[in-house]
């Protein structure tokens, strides 16, 4: 699958969400495993563990050919300490994600930890 959206980086932690929700709605699996660091790790929820981008891959696109998508929610404003910010989005059920991003040497921000509930449409 095509990545059209895999180029644009965020320059704002608060870019991450948004950026992830619109690769995946429109099917862009490379899009979205984009917006983590090589070693980032996904904490599913459900006692799985993703760590590193091929891992991740696999299982965005698990999803993308499911035909599922994630629920949009309200993002919360992101908490930035240096290098360093945690972003979080409150899911229609109630249900908060809470992600690591790290900015990287030329100024992006790249998610390491993501802990989500996730909730479908």
């Amino acid at each position: 699958m095509n990545a059209p959206s895999a180029g644009k980086t965020a320059y704002d932690p608060q870019q991450l969400e948004p950026m992830l929700m619109a690769r995946q709605h429109a099917g862009d699996v490379d899009g979205m495993v984009a917006l983590f660091e090589a070693d980032a790790v996904i904490d599913c929820g459900d006692g799985r563990f993703l760590r590193g981008r091929e891992v991740i891959r696999d299982y965005y696109a698990e999803i993308a050919a499911s035909g599922r998508k994630f629920a949009v929610g309200e993002q919360r404003p992101a908490l930035i300490c240096g290098d360093l910010a945690l972003t979080s989005t409150r899911l229609p059920d109630g249900d908060i994600t809470a992600e690591v991003a790290r900015r990287q040497s030329d100024g992006t921000w790249l998610w390491v930890i993501d802990h989500y509930c996730v909730a479908w449409d």
